[in-house]
């Protein structure tokens, strides 16, 4: 079995036992804040569920109909998690706002807070572990579900010495406020995952990935390669695609222009933790680029050479050549 389905298996049965207690925990209080953490788990459940098969999805291979392969169910993974997690913290504010106004009789506060720091702790290893096998494996799905666990888990922590406090001061009517508050840090937890999905699913540029690979080419460029520029670079899963033009001079023929493109491939792929697969177009020269061009001895050199133009992410993202005083 592979390390993500494994992880997310575990997760999913996790989940199902402790939501269980977590209800529990609410029977034997009935506190609205218990019942808030009794409810997000169910979103856990569900969540862990959709997330198992939106791993085994994504790693299914490329097809006919798939030719980038089926990664991109993974923000959709992402995206009904964080939507679940937002209902459920709206749900919360509003059953917790009802109780405020006509409040419900709560007991066993002691037990109760006992019971959720438990679960709290068994939330923290489970994400910490998944957190782990994700990044390995750079599953943003597994990601996704390490940090809702971990909110679970501070959500835990924070009810416990709600609990604590309520039941020392007797001030039962913080128990609304508390879960309030929860469900609103909740709510705001799905907001930052949805965002995240919809950046996924939409193509959103990666500019930590495509600054780490400039600064890859820029410190391992070669004389040949004259400028490189409109570098994109996309994300489906696991699997990165990059795509960008490389100017060469004009005089390489087709076998020369094949080895330069193979060795640029080959230098980000020995620097960087996973496979990228590059997609790259190749672009002749023009007599402007003599001036930064640091080819020595070009027997077709029309202008002298000025100075060297750094790669950074500002000129290699533009979709035009590099420049000095110019643009062309």
């Amino acid at each position: 079995m592979k390390p993500q389905k494994k992880a997310i298996l575990i997760s999913l049965v996790v989940g199902i036992v402790l939501m269980l207690v977590k209800f529990f925990a609410y029977f034997i209080t009935q506190s609205n804040a218990i019942l808030t953490d009794a409810a997000e788990s169910i979103v856990n459940v569900i969540a862990s569920a959709f997330a198992l098969y939106s791993i085994y999805l994504s790693t299914v291979p490329k097809d006919q109909n798939h030719p980038y392969g089926h990664g991109k169910v993974e923000f959709f993974s992402v995206f009904i998690e964080g939507l679940l997690i937002g209902i459920a913290g709206l749900v919360i504010i509003f059953k917790a706002s009802y109780n405020l106004i006509y409040p419900e009789d709560i007991r066993e506060l002691y037990q109760g807070a006992f019971i959720i720091i438990f679960t709290g702790m068994v939330n923290a290893i489970v994400a910490y572990y998944l957190m782990q096998v994700a990044r390995k494996n750079h599953s943003i799905t597994l990601e996704a579900d390490a940090k809702h666990l971990y909110t679970d888990a501070i959500t835990s922590v924070g009810l416990f010495v709600s609990l604590i406090v309520i039941q020392l001061t007797t001030l039962y009517w913080l128990d609304s406020v508390i879960s309030i508050a929860l469900g609103a840090y909740i709510s705001y937890n799905a907001y930052t995952l949805i965002r995240k999905s919809i950046g996924g699913l939409m193509d959103e540029s990666n500019l930590k990935l495509v600054e780490d690979i400039v600064l890859i080419l820029q410190e391992k460029r070669t004389n040949n390669w004259i400028d490189i520029h409109n570098l994109r670079a996309q994300q489906y899963g696991a699997d990165l695609h990059i795509d960008c033009h490389i100017t060469l001079p004009y005089y390489f023929n087709l076998n020369q222009v094949h080895q330069e493109i193979s060795d640029l491939d080959d230098l980000v792929n020995a620097h960087t933790e996973r496979k990228i697969e590059f997609f790259i177009h190749a672009d002749p020269c023009l007599p402007q680029c003599c001036r930064y061009c640091t080819l020595k001895n070009c027997e077709m050199r029309q202008q002298p050479f000025e100075k060297v133009v750094q790669w950074n992410l500002e000129n290699v993202i533009k979709n035009q050549k590099h420049f000095i005083d110019e643009l062309f």
